[in-house]
């Protein structure tokens, strides 16, 4: 009797297996072992024989690898965001495409607050001012920041996690105004006290802008030279989301001259790459596109991809798809 063989899933990177003890037992995974993520080249060739992938949010999924795959059904990408996968490609095959939206909810929503607090108050100046000048000026009218208590935040991309940041900002004191491209329902904005405007009326009235939107043809650079233009003086911003939402070399022009009044950001337009204007300035504070850095995270990431996973191959439809179009 011929052995029925279980499903083959090509895990992309070497995440936690503690996130994937449910896949285990079902499937058969793809696993590196001798690096912590495969080259282009394994990719290529492990795709050929996988009815599954579990990729990663830092290694593209290009057209050229999907084009290896025969048997592939699914890619559930470990992160909300899906714009290393050319979705397009994976669509033309029958490919369902799922994201982790839920896991990293919370954990983003805490990078912007910290990034937030750090950069009003300069947490992280003072801190290497302390460490590395032994004249580092102590003082009344010394190393002044800003509150945030009473400003204005506004949220560019109202999802899960504009929606945790500004329970967060909430709490502070702040008032919270949003632009997306639907409203919100009324007991959201209630829940939040929040008001929908206009990408204008946001750029005018915000104290501190937070980036939560997805990287699109239609956000790219959504932040541009005109946009910085109509922003407050002295105004914030912070970027979570992606980098390419901001035009970075608009942004330094802007810290340098002071129409800005700083910078918080996790992710940058040709990441790892940062402008090196940028790690001169004082008025920024950066981290190495680590918003959901923690190891319960990562953890988390995997049980939520497995999940999306293990209900494809049940036939169910309740998981987080990105091109529902597949299934018309």
């Amino acid at each position: 009797m011929k052995r029925i063989m279980n499903p083959r899933i090509l895990i992309i990177a070497a995440i936690p297996k503690a996130g994937l003890t449910d896949l285990e037992e079902k499937f058969e995974l793809i696993y590196p072992t001798t690096s912590f993520m495969f080259s282009d080249d394994e990719i290529k060739k492990h795709i050929r024989t996988a009815d599954g992938v579990l990729s990663v949010f830092t290694r593209p999924l290009t057209a050229e690898m999907l084009g290896e795959a025969s048997k592939l059904k699914i890619i559930a990408n470990y992160g909300v965001g899906y714009n290393n996968i050319d979705i397009a490609k994976a669509t033309e095959m029958g490919v369902v495409v799922c994201n982790t939206p839920n896991a990293v909810t919370e954990p983003t929503a805490e990078m912007a607050f910290g990034l937030l607090l750090s950069l009003t108050r300069n947490i992280a100046l003072t801190d290497r001012g302390l460490r590395t000048n032994p004249d580092f000026k102590w003082g009344m009218m010394e190393n002044l920041g800003t509150g945030i208590y009473g400003k204005t935040l506004g949220i560019i991309g109202m999802g899960r996690i504009g929606q945790a940041f500004s329970r967060r900002a909430i709490a502070s004191g702040m008032k919270v105004i949003y632009f997306n491209r639907t409203r919100l329902s009324v007991e959201i904005e209630e829940k939040y006290a929040c008001q929908q405007v206009s990408l204008e009326e946001l750029l005018q009235k915000s104290d501190v802008i937070s980036m939560h939107c997805p990287m699109t043809n239609e956000t790219y650079h959504l932040l541009d030279e005109s946009a910085m233009k109509k922003m407050k003086n002295g105004a914030i911003i912070l970027n979570t989301a992606r980098g390419p939402v901001i035009d970075e070399k608009a942004l330094v022009t802007y810290l340098q001259n002071g129409k800005l009044g700083g910078a918080g950001l996790d992710v940058f337009e040709a990441e790892p790459i940062i402008s090196p204007e940028l790690l001169l300035l004082d008025n920024v504070v950066l981290t190495p596109h680590n918003a959901t850095g923690t190891i319960d995270t990562r953890i988390e990431t995997g049980r939520e991809a497995s999940r999306n996973i293990l209900r494809f191959f049940e036939g169910r439809k309740d998981i987080s798809i990105v091109n529902p179009e597949v299934w018309g």
